[in-house]
């Protein structure tokens, strides 16, 4: 392990270093000591690493902030259409890297830390990951943001600034523990507060009629306080931003509170107010409709709209001289896209605001908002489809429900126009449901008040269309697209792999970071032995480097040499982690057998979170951590197997571990995935896959074709078809004996210390509840691994597919699906183009004093 170089040395190696220019390294070592004394006040004898790193942010931020004021200059002046994106989640991670990757100084600011004695990876590694998402969907927002500063869109994210991102994940005894997230303690030198723009945001109250209209009273106040952080472009100037809103109480004291002595008890009911951004709700794949999270959507919905208003009526477009500013162009000026259910309220929001504040009539306000609002849609889980109470609504939100009942009731009259008398199909469509217990479906809302609805892969986008949203589909065709997703090549293979990134730039230059589709020239040297040995040892470094950081983290000496089998997301049932398991026990099983055998050498890794609520999740991280301890301490076994779950797996984690990856398990049941992104990073950094032809794989498959990926188990409409037939678990186990012995001993307790109830819910949902049908796709599942296994045997043929894969990636750029969205839904064009230098003389404008940042 000594032999492998870290991430440093390597990039004292790669040409970054080398076009260091000697004035941008004076200069960073002068702003470099001066954050040191007069930003953190410390001096060289007392300050610490992290006193290091946040001099250095403070000195990367310096390079971030003159050209981030004037592309909202450049904006100001150009006037183009706004995009504004709206999630609850952004995983984010690190920044400092990607920043001064995208800015272009990395090797300024190595050359400035290596001449001080400084250690760079170290500074790097003191960074708190801002874990604001659960997720690939809060993962995938963080792609976007960087996609739209390189394409050069006026773009603008939207979210909650969580006090408490998602949870610390520990394992103790094999378990799950979560802790909190406290990512904020030692401060965020990226973000800047912007108290002048905070904005209030109303609950509860009542409505009343009023001669000018309805009219929302007697509500309770809470303060949006916004904090901007810039998002950089890839090498091009521009600088967008994320604003994050954080909960604050009114600032004013009821004199009351102090002449009754209650004063305690004011400053707690401000926390109270406080509490609506304290801490982001871990689960994506859940609805659970919780007052708390409630008022997070609203609460960041109300927040952006009125600051896009704010900003489209002092834009040069909005004539700030008039009286007031006509609403009428709206649509022209303003995209807004709803990711996911989570910021639907954002529909029923602006019609308030056009129909109460601007007193548009209700034609008018709907047209401009349905033309302005856009909707992805994530999931096809039943469970995970939002749908609040109507009751929850009418307490918290009721000028909203009435908008939402208003919106529907008109909604159920076009439809009774277009199919009248069919009752089944306007209780199917309703965005109010009626039953037990009244409910707006948010997906139907999201639907019915956008002009464009899009699910994020092909086969996604047509099981909506043909089944989850087959009515809607029916009724406004136009609507309906597909956006499959894509990832940032900046950080997920230039910034994490250097090595690959450099040899790649060797090959075919270095546009290919901002121009994706250009590694498909790799294809011609996919048979090329040199290219082949420079791929497989670029990846053996990884491996070992990742090794050797392992067994310093877990006490497990790892094979480098063994295939490095890996299996990274949520933990969830349809996921399927238990068929990775049962891959793991199989194998386990026959090395116990024939311990003289010739067997492929593997170290399954498996990482990933289960809501803390989640039982069944959670006992599947125990199963895997106690089949793990077997395995791992069997000498029959040896390094032919080793199991490592993941702790805390996170996308710092993931930089790490990706590029080392010889397979990736992508192993959903056909159908329930809606896209993945983890699949798409994997194939980037020339991991093979191991999957289902569920969600983005299918396009992944097309892309490098189906010789270069493993594909098995059931097509959807083999899914469809069992489910219609009926499916009997207990056919399948007891007509494959493997398949049975490894039920058996979790059922007996020999991965348990002998206790046969410790995993008997997980056994029983297999044997009699499972709706993911693990055991119809085992048999396959194994006989593929064997395959696996058998070309991982030939060096050649290994290296030839993980190029393939490599040089098909161009598609899965988050450059490409947002240049889709912007050309076929948000109505903008993406420029490509390079802002001037900060440097370089430019307008003088107004835009900060507008709010414009």
């Amino acid at each position: 392990m000594s032999g492998v170089k870290t991430e440093a040395e390597k990039r004292k190696q790669i040409s970054v270093r080398a076009i260091a220019d000697v004035e941008d390294v004076t200069s960073m070592k002068k702003s470099f000591n001066r954050h040191l004394h007069y930003t953190l006040v410390k001096d060289r004898n007392i300050a610490t690493t992290r006193d290091y790193f946040f001099a250095l942010a403070h000195t990367v931020k310096d390079n971030l902030v003159s050209r981030w004021i004037r592309t909202q200059q450049h904006y100001y002046e150009k006037d183009p259409k706004r995009v504004y994106y709206l999630s609850l989640e952004y995983y984010m991670g690190r920044a400092l890297t990607n920043t001064m990757i995208n800015l272009g100084i990395q090797g300024a600011c190595d050359e400035a830390l290596y001449q001080m004695g400084l250690d760079i990876e170290n500074l790097e590694s003191m960074e708190e990951d801002a874990g604001l998402g659960n997720g690939g969907l809060g993962r995938l927002a963080a792609c976007f943001l960087d996609s739209m500063a390189t394409l050069g869109l006026a773009a603008y994210g939207y979210g909650i600034r969580y006090e408490y991102g998602i949870f610390a994940q520990r394992i103790l005894n094999g378990e799950q523990t979560e802790e909190p997230d406290d990512w904020l303690r030692f401060g965020n030198p990226w973000e800047k507060a912007r108290p002048e723009y905070t904005i209030p945001v109303n609950f509860y109250g009542r409505v009343v009629d009023t001669p000018d209209g309805k009219k929302w009273i007697d509500t309770q106040v809470v303060l949006a306080l916004p904090y901007d952080s810039p998002i950089p472009g890839y090498q091009n100037n521009y600088v967008n931003t994320l604003r994050l809103w954080s909960a604050k109480s009114p600032v004013d004291f009821n004199l009351k509170f102090f002449n009754d002595g209650d004063y305690i008890q004011a400053v707690i009911d401000r926390n109270i107010a406080e509490n609506i951004s304290r801490v982001l709700y871990p689960n994506d794949n859940f609805f659970e409709g919780k007052e708390l999270r409630l008022k997070q959507e609203y609460f960041m919905c109300a927040a952006t709209l009125q600051d896009i208003v704010r900003r489209y009526k002092v834009s040069k477009f909005g004539s700030r001289e008039a009286v007031r500013v006509s609403m009428d162009n709206l649509p022209d000026k303003v995209a807004i896209q709803l990711n996911d259910t989570h910021p639907s309220l954002a529909i029923p929001e602006l019609m308030r605001i056009l129909l109460d504040q601007e007193h548009l009539s209700w034609e008018k306000a709907w047209d401009i908002t349905v033309r302005t609002c856009a909707y992805t849609n994530h999931t096809v889980l039943p469970e995970a489809l939002e749908r609040w109470s109507c009751s929850m609504l009418e307490n918290i939100l009721p000028r909203h429900l009435e908008i939402i009942y208003h919106i529907n009731f008109l909604f159920m009259e076009e439809i009774q126009k277009r199919w009248p008398g069919d009752m089944d199909r306007m209780r199917r469509m309703s965005c109010i449901e009626e039953g037990h217990e009244k409910k707006v479906n948010m997906a139907h809302l999201s639907i019915v008040g956008s002009h464009a609805v899009n699910g994020v892969a092909w086969l996604h986008s047509e099981i909506l269309k043909s089944d989850l949203f087959k009515d809607f589909y029916e009724m406004w065709p136009e609507k309906f697209q597909n956006k499959t997703n894509g990832i940032t090549p900046r950080r997920w293979l230039l910034m994490c792999n250097p090595s690959l990134s450099d040899l790649i730039s060797e090959k075919i230059g270095e546009e290919w970071p901002s121009h994706l589709d250009q590694l498909a020239q790799l294809k011609k040297l996919a048979t090329d032995k040199k290219f082949q040995t420079e791929v497989m040892k670029v990846k053996q470094e990884n491996k070992m480097r990742l090794a050797s950081m392992l067994e310093k983290d877990y006490g497990i000496e790892i094979n480098p040499a063994s295939m490095f089998d890996i299996h990274v997301k949520r933990i969830h049932e349809y996921k399927r982690q238990l068929l990775n398991v049962l891959h793991i026990i199989t194998l386990y099983n026959r090395i116990k057998k024939n311990p003289k055998g010739n067997f492929v050498p593997r170290t399954i890794m498996i990482g990933g979170k289960a809501a803390p609520g989640y039982h069944t999740a959670k006992k599947i991280i125990k199963l895997i951590n106690m089949v793990g301890r077997v395995v791992n301490n069997d000498p029959v076994v040896g390094d032919r197997l080793k199991v490592i779950f993941l702790e805390n797996y996170r996308v710092t984690l993931a930089e790490k571990i990706i590029p080392a990856a010889d397979l990736s398990e992508q192993i959903s049941t056909a159908g329930t995935e809606a896209s993945g992104t983890g699949n798409m990073k994997f194939m980037l950094n020339g991991a093979l896959t191991i999957g289902t032809m569920d969600g983005a794989n299918v396009e992944m498959a097309e892309e490098m074709g189906e010789d270069n990926i493993f594909i098995f188990g059931m097509r959807v409409e083999e899914v469809e078809a069992l489910k219609a037939k009926g499916y009997n678990a207990l056919d399948y186990y007891n007509s494959n004996p493997e398949l049975k012995l490894c039920v058996d001993q979790i059922k007996d307790g020999f991965f348990s210390n002998g206790n046969p109830s410790e995993f008997s819910d997980l056994t029983d949902i297999l044997l009699k509840w499972d709706r993911f049908y693990l055991f119809a796709d085992y048999e396959d599942y194994i006989k593929c691994q064997d395959r696996v296994s058998e070309v991982f045997m030939n060096k050649k043929k290994w290296a030839e597919m993980a190029i393939h894969n490599i040089a098909s990636s161009g598609k899965f750029s988050s450059d490409r699906t947002i240049a889709e969205y912007a050309r076929e839904i948000w109505g903008a064009e993406p420029t490509w183009e390079k802002l001037p230098s900060p440097h370089a003389k430019g307008p003088q404008s107004t835009a900060q004093n507008n709010g414009m940042l």
